[in-house]
């Protein structure tokens, strides 16, 4: 989920993790099987489109779920502004597996306090619109789930949830086993904003919040707990540190579920090559970095001419709210304004090619390895896109793409979706393996970060 710009800070990790995940093997990226020059472009439209059609496509993040409780949007019925993920458009793509973000704005007062009573609500949306449309969408909560809703003809859309932001659990591991137990099958560490026990990306710079140094002692045990649960950790929009501490206290592999490469674009979302082979060389053979689809994170022209209007763009948001507070206005009606706003000044920039967009799935598959590589798209979360992705419908022109690159068809499989649920099999079989070795950790491990990280 994109909201606010952030300022660009490279944060030096710690020297001895770094040091630990450079010294690793890192992992080879197999070099991409190049097509016969003679190859017909016919031919190769038939063989990008069974290429497609016969992966299991696996989508990190939307932020659909707003929509789905704010607007009471319908996924089989679109109506309002255009988005980017309905039924339609999820089947014209292939589109088999969509984690729904479960994301809570922490700068809006009205839910100062009720981080947990949104949560439910937005958890709840997902579900009331599967039981609304059962002959188009399940619930999914595993990778084995995702693998036989595929192989079901036609198949339906599965729809998991990542909580996107530590601060839905409002310092509680209780909550997130409840968060466990009703589907959520990762979480971020943190969104923009730090919280009690991780520092984020997104306001590292701002000398009024109070920063950790990364990860506290109590936000290492969520690590541990969301390991042993078996719920992905996700370590988008985290700070540097926080991702170091992450990588290095986690058994199970991790995540990124919307980040790209900051060597390609200097956003503090990316991730740079020394972390994209720390994620790599992770446990169990190591996690997945999912790319964003976000214009200002794979094009640097566009990120610094989106981030040369942060103070024309920022009088006019409030110029907005302090409108739309007049007004009183609906949930609905302010989304519907919000997006107006932000994509009338996204398009005061030109989108940048398609081909930004494979760069950084090329990039991330030759420095991280193909096993370290998917789609994390970010839809309905951001204003802008690359050129031709407008929705999920879209998909396809990625798969077309890569086989112009010579990518063959087990590469792409694995691109599109493979990694992600090698990677979710190996989180559920590191939990097993962690209740095994600690079968009554959940009755014990019930304090909260305050009473962990009080002073003694």
């Amino acid at each position: 989920m994109l909201r606010n710009s952030a300022a660009l800070l490279l944060l030096i990790a710690p020297a001895c993790v770094a040091a630990m995940a450079q010294a690793q093997p890192t992992p080879q990226s197999p070099t991409p099987t190049a097509m016969h020059p003679g190859t017909h472009k016919k031919q190769m439209s038939r063989d990008y489109k069974a290429i497609h059609n016969s992966a299991i496509i696996v989508d990190t993040h939307a932020d659909t779920t707003q929509r789905l409780l704010d607007e009471n949007y319908d996924m089989a019925n679109p109506t309002g502004y255009g988005g980017y993920l309905d039924f339609k458009t999820a089947r014209e793509g292939n589109l088999g597996a969509e984690f729904f973000s479960i994301w809570v704005d922490d700068s809006n007062p009205a839910l100062k306090g009720k981080f947990a009573h949104r949560t439910l609500e937005l958890i709840d949306a997902v579900y009331e619109q599967a039981q609304k449309h059962p002959a188009q969408m399940r619930m999914c909560f595993s990778p084995e789930d995702i693998e036989r809703n595929h192989a079901q003809t036609p198949h339906k859309l599965c729809a998991l949830m990542g909580i996107e932001g530590g601060h839905s659990i409002e310092n509680s591991l209780a909550l997130l086993r409840d968060y466990y137990r009703l589907g959520v099958r990762y979480m971020t560490l943190t969104w923009s904003n730090s919280n009690d026990w991780a520092d984020s990306s997104g306001d590292i710079t701002n000398s009024n919040v109070k920063h950790h140094g990364g990860l506290t002692e109590f936000g290492k045990d969520v690590v541990r707990e969301m390991n042993r649960l078996g719920m992905m950790v996700d370590i988008s929009h985290v700070s540097d540190k926080t991702f170091y501490n992450a990588v290095t206290v986690s058994r199970a592999p991790v995540i990124a579920s919307h980040s790209s490469a900051r060597a390609l674009t200097n956003a503090p979302r990316n991730m740079t090559d020394e972390m994209l082979k720390a994620v790599a060389n992770g446990p169990r053979g190591g996690g997945v970095v999912m790319v964003n689809f976000y214009s200002a994170f794979v094009d640097e022209n566009f990120r610094k001419a989106y981030e040369g209007m942060a103070k024309e763009r920022a009088a006019a948001t409030a110029e907005l709210d302090q409108k739309l507070d007049a007004e009183n206005a609906d949930a609905k009606t302010r989304a519907t304004e919000e997006h107006k706003l932000s994509t009338q000044w996204a398009n005061k920039i030109p989108r940048p090619p398609l081909s930004s967009l494979i760069d950084h799935i090329d990039h991330v598959a030759k420095v991280a390895g193909i096993d370290h590589v998917g789609l994390g798209s970010d839809f309905d979360g951001i204003p802008s896109s690359p050129e031709g992705i407008d929705s999920a419908a879209d998909l396809p022109k990625i798969t077309q793409e890569l086989v112009k690159r010579g990518y063959n068809e087990q590469q792409i499989h694995k691109i599109l979706g493979g990694n992600l649920l090698r990677v979710f099999h190996q989180v559920e079989l590191v939990a097993k393996q962690i209740q095994k070795e600690e079968p009554t950790a959940e009755a014990g491990a019930t304090h909260s970060a305050n009473e962990k990280d009080q002073p003694k």
